[in-house]
């Protein structure tokens, strides 16, 4: 019998279907051997143990394949494994938003007859000032930026008003600024480290950590987080001043900040093992030890360095342009500090008039030997609130979120390859460096070209109105976008053209209705629509959307006529681009130029004009 060759059947899965085969298996080829297959009989005892056995082996073969695919992975730490591999990383908590308004009050001064605030007791708020919520539960919000009352531009302006008057002369002003708070408490841990060991690792553990605030060590040395180990490059902001760049220092008002890239040595890498356990990593190298970073050239990449194999083959990522294999500096023999944001949650998503208990241990003057007194009274005058209720607080990703977030990021990785991707990344350039309004790409009109795309761009003034970029601003954009683009890539960044148009209109209202107020609500209605967020650059106008806004204000019988027109002329205030509409309209439509252009109206109050007709 031992030399019979015997079927094996490896379609078996679970414990029946093993369990018959092995006693088919017994009835064919030992039908002598063994004969009684009851279920009281030892032979069975032996089959079914053997049974159970092959079904365990097979639920956990088939498991394990299982938790190697994202779509199907039911354990939480493989999934966050899986999605690190596919480039995304998961979210722990989500933190609630809020729109915080900070006032202050100063003393007016008299210059040349006239009363204007005294800047000299302007407050500085540093970022990360905490705000607490009023109410049964008390919830903590952290304003992001620094807050300078004495500076004002279009991505921070100060709105100023009177605040108390003697004798019919101004004695206070009150300062307002807004600002972005994220809920979250800040908190710190500290980590020790021995002799040199090549990529440490050490674990925060805690509930809803949203990410690291900063790392400084004992010696003052500043960590940087980076994506990867491998990226030796960060942004850095440098105050965009006379004394750091004086070609650039009067366009302060679009770009508070100069974006430049900076090399870091120390930097760390962050990842979740699991929804409470946030990881850090460092690199391999010594700070002790003279490891020359080898700049890509002839010499080294095409030849070869001595001793070692040629580097015809290396990949030179684009944000680690200095081939090392050292991946940042390990730290030893020193103590990090690790500040990092923890809160978020349903429960941050806070009452509008909540955010009101500022905490004013990171408040001071930026001048020195003021008033005593005074400087005491515009202390105690610190306000803060919040006019709309928090959103965005939620938990973390669920098993779901995990999934889809982690397939829906691994087709963008953040690189630019079409032309919404270059959009999306030009409007999303941190606002310290200056805010991109508007922006439209397109494929260069000459095709004969070096350019592969055109970025047409815009920008706000201090009144929120459309102005072109500055230099800075511009040059921010670019060193941003170098960053994310394609090595093929050229790009150019243009000017949109801005044309502002007036609206007049004329409507015959329903009987007993107010004249007045159904025109004041036509205009209101007429000033939401032609808000500059709502149009970007090349979008057209169409007049039916107009006449059915119009119509449906309460007390409209009929809208007998709308009419566009061009406002041009730098001395009355408006764009030096002349536009001829009428040639523009096209069954309803007034289109753009040709040319990339945004429409505005820059004056609502005296742009936006319409009256009743009796017939």
């Amino acid at each position: 019998m031992s030399d019979v060759k015997r079927d094996i059947s490896y379609l078996n899965k679970d414990f029946n279907d093993f369990r018959s085969a092995l006693i088919n298996f017994s009835k064919t080829y030992f039908p002598k051997t063994y004969t009684d297959f009851s279920p009281s009989s030892p032979g069975m005892m032996f089959i079914e143990q053997a049974s159970y056995v092959g079904d365990v082996m097979s639920f956990y073969l088939d498991n394990q394949l299982q938790e190697n695919f994202l779509q199907y992975a039911r354990q939480t730490d493989n999934l966050y494994d899986l999605s690190y591999m596919y480039g995304y990383k998961p979210r722990a908590t989500s933190l609630a938003t809020a729109k915080i308004d900070i006032f202050q009050l100063v003393p007016a001064k008299t210059v040349n007859t006239s009363s204007i605030p005294d800047y000299d007791y302007a407050l500085y708020f540093n970022e990360n000032t905490g705000i607490k919520s009023v109410g049964a539960t008390s919830t903590n919000f952290t304003i992001q930026n620094s807050i300078d009352f004495t500076v004002s531009s279009s991505t921070d302006p100060t709105t100023v008003t009177v605040a108390q008057i003697e004798n019919n002369v101004p004695t206070y002003f009150l300062l307002k600024k807004s600002a972005d708070a994220i809920s979250g408490d800040i908190r710190t841990t500290t980590f020790s480290f021995g002799a040199h060991e090549q990529f440490p690792t050490v674990e925060i553990q805690g509930a809803n950590i949203a990410r690291i605030l900063d790392v400084v060590d004992s010696e003052g040395n500043i960590w940087y987080e980076v994506d990867y180990l491998g990226q030796d490059a960060v942004f850095d902001k440098i105050k965009n001043t006379n004394v750091n760049d004086p070609n650039n220092f009067n366009n302060e008002e679009d770009s508070p900040y100069i974006l430049a890239l900076k090399q870091v040595q120390r930097r760390f890498a962050t990842r979740f093992i699991d929804n409470q356990t946030l990881q850090l990593q460092f690199g391999s190298g010594n700070a002790s030890d003279n490891d020359e970073t080898i700049i890509p050239n002839p010499d080294n990449v095409g030849l070869g360095l001595p001793y070692t194999q040629d580097k015809l083959t290396t990949a030179f990522s684009p944000t680690n342009f200095i081939f090392t294999n050292t991946y940042g500096i390990a730290p030893s023999n020193i103590t990090l500090t690790v500040r990092y944001i923890s809160g978020g949650g349903v429960q941050s998503n806070v009452d509008a008039n909540s955010l009101t208990n500022v905490n004013t241990s990171n408040v001071n003057f930026l001048k020195s030997n003021l008033n005593a007194t005074t400087a005491q009274y515009i202390f105690n005058s610190i306000a803060t609130n919040n006019p709309s209720a928090a959103t965005g607080g939620s938990s973390g990703d669920s098993i779901k979120e995990l999934r889809e977030n982690s397939i829906s990021n691994f087709s963008t990785q953040l690189r630019n390859v079409t032309a919404d991707d270059y959009l999306v990344r030009t409007l999303s350039m941190p606002s310290d460096y200056g805010n991109i309004s508007k922006a439209y790409v397109q494929k260069p009109v000459n095709q004969t070209s070096d350019v592969t795309l055109e970025i047409y761009t815009l920008s706000y003034n201090i009144n929120k109105n459309l102005r072109t970029p500055s230099n800075t601003l511009k040059n921010n954009l670019k060193t941003y976008l170098n960053q994310y683009k394609m090595i093929g890539d050229s790009i150019s960044i243009k000017d949109a053209y801005i044309v502002n148009i007036a609206l007049d209109f004329e409507i015959v209202t329903l009987p007993n209705y107010n004249n007045n107020q159904v025109l004041r609500s036509c205009i209101e209605a007429l000033q939401t629509f032609f808000n500059i967020d709502n149009w970007q650059i090349n979008q057209p106008i169409i007049l039916r959307d107009i006449n059915v806004l119009l119509d449906n204000i309460t007390g409209v019988q009929t809208v007998k006529r709308v009419t566009i027109t061009n406002k041009q002329g730098v001395s009355e205030g408006y764009s030096r681009f002349a536009y001829d509409i009428e040639s523009a309209t096209q069954n309803g439509v007034i289109y753009p130029s040709l040319d990339p252009m945004c429409w505005e109206v820059k004056y609502e109050n005296q742009d936006l004009t319409g009256r009743v007709s009796t017939f």
